[in-house]
């Protein structure tokens, strides 16, 4: 509650100022164009002074709206209709200064018609003060020239500040493009990278599948090799041994045919003895076999 009463007196303090220094712009906005140009006097204009009133009205409504707002929140309900009555005060007050700001605005046009009324008298009229006017006009028309002058080169100035501005805006521009179009072939580049990465996986994987399969391949090549000629002189060897077979069969034969060709005849024909029939040997073997 303490910090809502401080800032109560704060805002009455700040409103007395402002309230007499938009008097003292009104007073002289009212007081403006009744010296003759030239003389030393007006040297704020009349723009400047209604901005300056302008602004005061404007921090004046401000601090109104502040009391309003803090108002409510003292403590006391002595204090709270003490400030709302204050603020009724305020709120008159207001008025009255855009009032018054009205007729100072309309008493300053006045003063300058009739300034410039008695000026033209004046030109017109002879005498000492007709040519020290004219002299005053003539030094006054340097200052404007000059005034001129420096304000243009101010204009050509903030024209060129303008532009280099708008350039340096569009270099900005094209640095934000560019970093754009970088950002986007950088994702691009990370995208083919990683397909790289996994093209060059796969094709490692592909080599070491083709030399597993080449291992596989001559491994089997060798065990078929090795059947073969297992196959081959397994069978060789039965071929040696049926030849042998077959020579020792036929030794035996011809040495009993041998051996029948010298017996008498009567014990060939002998009835205990088997008739010898003649049966291939080759039939006979291949019989057995």
């Amino acid at each position: 509650m303490d910090e809502v009463v401080v800032e109560v007196e704060k805002t009455k303090r700040e409103w007395e100022d402002a309230y007499e220094k938009t008097i003292e712009h009104i007073m002289a906005i009212q007081e403006y164009g009744k010296s003759r140009r030239g003389d030393g006097e007006g040297k704020v204009s009349l723009q400047r002074l209604n901005g300056l009133a302008q602004d005061g009205l404007s921090l004046l409504n401000s601090l109104q709206f502040n009391l309003d707002l803090l108002a409510p929140q003292l403590p006391s309900v002595d204090q709270v209709q003490s400030t709302q009555s204050l603020l009724e005060t305020w709120k008159n007050q207001y008025q009255s200064l855009r009032v018054n700001l009205r007729s100072a605005n309309l008493q300053a046009k006045n003063n300058i018609r009739k300034t410039a009324q008695e000026e033209r008298e004046l030109l017109l009229g002879g005498g000492t003060e007709s040519t020290a006017l004219r002299r005053k006009r003539q030094a006054n028309a340097g200052v404007t020239s000059d005034a001129e002058s420096i304000t243009e080169s101010l204009r050509r100035s903030r024209q060129l500040m303008v532009q280099e501005v708008e350039r340096s805006t569009n270099t900005l521009v094209a640095f934000d493009e560019s970093t754009g179009v970088l950002k986007k072939a950088e994702s691009e580049y990370k995208g083919h990278r990683s397909l790289l990465s996994r093209t060059r996986n796969l094709l490692s994987t592909m080599q070491r599948q083709d030399v597993i399969d080449r291992l596989i391949l001559i491994i089997g090549f060798s065990l078929f090799v090795c059947a073969v000629v297992y196959v081959v002189s397994k069978r060789i060897g039965i071929l040696r041994l049926q030849q042998m077979a077959t020579a020792a069969i036929k030794a035996r034969m011809a040495g009993k045919a041998a051996n029948d060709d010298a017996m008498p005849l009567g014990q060939q024909f002998d009835g205990n003895t088997v008739p010898n029939v003649n049966i291939p040997l080759q039939q006979r073997l291949h019989d057995e076999l």
